[in-house]
């Protein structure tokens, strides 16, 4: 299919869908930029603030299965587009009525675009860039840390009005952009034919499989661990090392910036590599230990160690961390069970299985560890260390493994 498709076309279809996740995380976590404007303008609390700032989490956990099913059986294309719909509307109620319930209903709808996008990601991608989608799934991540990192630089510097509006009028031109520019398939490649299978079929087909399991809970044990851990960071800081807010911020976006490196050079590795499983182990387990690393040996210094210091080690830390996530994702065109057919499904399975684990663990070992900070980065440190387990449990997937090697001389022999 690589040698029918378009080389350029391909690369204008991932701009298009980083655009959307850049512009999605940058309008959640608008709410985390503004949050010294909006908590005494709608009245809330910490816990108020946070149901708004994951909001669009939870839509995800919603939309991600019947979104991925139904692009399996419509086509991605439509299925993003009228959920992007959605998310514009609720953009535009998030501009105008400016109280708690509709703050939270327009977070949920503005949650829509991006969870339909989410859970057909892994079947775009695995229709223009073939056993490469990892690849182009890396640079997908990295744009969710490019979108924070411009929410906390320029969200702030404008209202609350202003910020919303702004982005609402970006996201509406990013759809229209979407509706223009994305196709479901390279030209002169055909759509499989419509076989009356209804969506239920489709995702009961994923749903079946094992290693659609293994790799959601991979995905969901990794993201909620590195989310948790850096979310704990400069409270940490705070209350151990005394570190003021600017300084606990600027350590804590160090975890930002490197997982943007890491979801874009780990697929890059993966792709020059015949497997996989091992490669993955190994990132694991090294993110793992850096984590272990922070808690156990610097935090536990009489002295904070300097600033550059504390950087570069919270930085390769997230880096490490986040060079499994793409790679985890892409696998379920990797299975034979599911490849494209049911990629969708497949895809809104993983994501939902992950948003799941990234809401439940870190709320579990939170009201286990109490107020003990030191042990609930332990803890999130052992728990992604977790995930490598499910790897292990995976067979080999990469290009040089058994599995892909049978895939290649079946898809053959169909040609």
């Amino acid at each position: 299919m690589e040698k029918k498709q378009s080389p350029a076309y391909r690369w204008v279809i991932l701009v298009v869908v980083c655009l959307i996740g850049v512009l999605s995380n940058y309008m959640q976590y608008q709410i985390s930029a503004m949050a010294v404007s909006l908590t005494p303008l709608l009245k809330i609390d910490p816990a108020g603030f946070s149901t708004l700032l994951m909001m669009p989490m939870l839509t995800a956990v919603f939309l991600s299965i019947p979104m991925g099913t139904l692009g399996d059986k419509l086509g991605p294309k439509r299925v993003v587009f009228w959920c992007l719909i959605i998310a514009v509307i609720g953009a535009f109620l998030r501009t105008v009525f400016l109280n708690f319930p509709m703050q939270a209903i327009s977070m949920f709808l503005l949650g829509a675009g991006i969870a339909a996008l989410n859970a057909n990601l892994i079947k775009i991608l695995s229709v223009w860039f073939g056993d490469k989608a990892q690849v182009g799934m890396g640079f997908f991540f990295g744009s969710a840390g490019i979108g924070v990192i411009l929410a906390q630089m320029v969200a702030p510097r404008m209202s609350v009005f202003v910020s919303y509006l702004t982005a609402a009028i970006i996201l509406t031109v990013f759809t229209v952009i979407w509706l223009v520019l994305i196709k479901d398939v390279p030209d002169g490649v055909q759509l499989p034919p419509a076989t009356g299978e209804s969506p239920v079929k489709y995702f009961g087909v994923a749903a079946k499989s094992r290693n659609v399991w293994l790799i959601g809970l991979c995905y969901g044990f990794s993201m909620a661990a590195s989310t948790a851990f850096a979310g704990f960071i400069p409270q940490t800081l705070r209350t151990i090392d005394h570190f003021d807010v600017t300084t606990a911020g600027l350590v804590a976006s160090a975890a930002a910036l490197g997982s943007i490196i890491g979801s874009v050079i780990g697929p890059q590795i993966s792709s020059r590599l015949r497997t996989w499983k091992w490669y993955l182990v190994f990132t694991i387990v090294v993110g793992a230990a850096l984590m272990v690393f922070f808690w156990a040996v610097v935090l536990g210094m009489k002295a904070a160690p300097a600033i550059p210091v504390l950087f570069i080690i919270m930085m390769i830390s997230g880096t490490f961390g986040a060079m499994n996530g793409p790679i985890v994702q892409a696998m379920p065109y990797a299975l034979p069970e599911i490849r494209g057919k049911y990629a969708g499904s497949a895809g809104g399975l993983v994501t939902a299985v992950g948003l799941l684990c990234a809401f439940l663990i870190p709320v579990i070992v939170s009201k286990l560890c109490g107020a003990n900070l030191i042990l609930n980065l332990a803890i999130e440190s052992g728990i992604f260390l977790l995930s490598a387990v499910f790897v292990i449990a995976m067979p080999e997937l990469g290009p040089g493994g058994k599995i892909a090697q049978q895939i290649a001389a079946s898809e053959g022999r169909q040609a």
